[in-house]
């Protein structure tokens, strides 16, 4: 277990007040389209929980959104996921939640996931008895069903465990990967809407494409577990959802071949998009890619922002409760 679970608090004197951090995320990763994801560090969202008397959800403030986000807790992805939680647990409290964000909407950054991630563990960290972090899971996929309109667990379930993992409907499994493996991610500043990237998936599909997806996903998974990067640059090549996503982000052609010319293993649409990542065996062609991909970018006319880090990532975590910051 990543998580470990907190200690029990005495009934008479239950924590009031936590804060959680949930990191961006690479969803899809080319070849496992809703089922596969890896935390990138460096981006995040944050979320202060205070726990109320009141048997209710409340969106107390969304602070650093570039965009107007519902205040609705039913509509917001963390007011859901902790509305999921509540009804399971059957809590006769509340839950109030400030929402700090870090992960621009619509980047293919897992923004909307973070939000319910990181607002699950702080409420989580509130109660008598937390729960180990695949116990949210469903929860987590109930919040980001609000935004994508869907279950799935690719962006969720990374953040809960850490590193690369394998995301089913019932089931998260970490994935190994080498600890020098690393990823660039670079988010141009544009907005690809979740359910706009969604719909263009539209249509019908060829049996062949399915079974060459298949494959490159096997080898990829095969790749990670044998460290062998031979094995994931022959896989990481996206035959079924980049062809029909690739419009939808201006200069991917471009962008792409940057990245894949500084010995990338595979390099694809990072979740939605229009945020594009690559996989490298080291840092420092991570890090040339990552450049490189920002010169694309900008040759479009878009600036861009860019972040470079382990594939095998940390897990969401909490930072405080009642004021009392843990380790990390």
């Amino acid at each position: 277990m990543n998580m470990p679970l907190l200690e029990p608090r005495p009934s008479a004197a239950p924590a009031r007040h936590a804060v959680a951090y949930a990191p961006a995320c690479v969803g899809n990763v080319g070849v496992g389209f809703d089922i596969l994801g890896h935390c990138v560090e460096g981006a995040g969202d944050r979320a202060e929980v205070r726990r109320l008397d009141a048997p209710v959800v409340r969106i107390a403030a969304i602070h650093g959104s570039d965009v107007a986000l519902p205040e609705d807790p039913a509509k917001n992805t963390a007011g859901a996921a902790l509305i999921a939680l509540r009804k399971a647990l059957g809590l006769s409290f509340g839950f109030e939640i400030t929402l700090h964000k870090g992960i621009a909407m619509g980047s293919g950054m897992a923004g909307s996931a973070a939000s319910a991630v990181a607002a699950l563990l702080a409420a989580n960290a509130l109660l008598p008895r937390p729960l180990p972090a695949e116990s949210l899971y469903g929860f987590a996929m109930d919040g980001e069903q609000v935004a994508s309109g869907g279950r799935h667990g690719d962006n969720v379930g990374p953040m809960l465990l850490g590193g690369l993992v394998l995301a089913t409907e019932a089931r998260l499994l970490r994935i190994p990967v080498p600890r020098e493996w690393h990823c660039a991610l670079v988010h141009p500043h544009c907005v690809l809407e979740t359910r706009r990237a969604r719909a263009a998936l539209a249509g019908d599909y060829r049996l062949g494409e399915f079974v060459a997806q298949s494959a490159n996903l096997a080898l990829t998974l095969a790749g990670c577990y044998r460290g062998e990067a031979a094995l994931v640059r022959e896989g990481l090549k996206d035959v079924l959802v980049e062809p029909r996503r690739a419009a939808l982000v201006p200069g991917f052609a471009r962008v792409k071949q940057a990245a894949l010319g500084h010995r990338a293993l595979g390099a694809s649409i990072s979740g939605g998009g229009p945020s594009v990542f690559g996989w490298y065996e080291n840092r420092a062609d991570a890090q040339a890619a990552a450049a490189a991909m920002q010169a694309a970018f900008a040759a479009e006319g878009l600036a861009s922002d860019a972040l470079v880090a382990p594939i095998d990532g940390p897990a969401a975590r909490v930072l405080a409760v009642d004021g009392m910051e843990l380790a990390a």
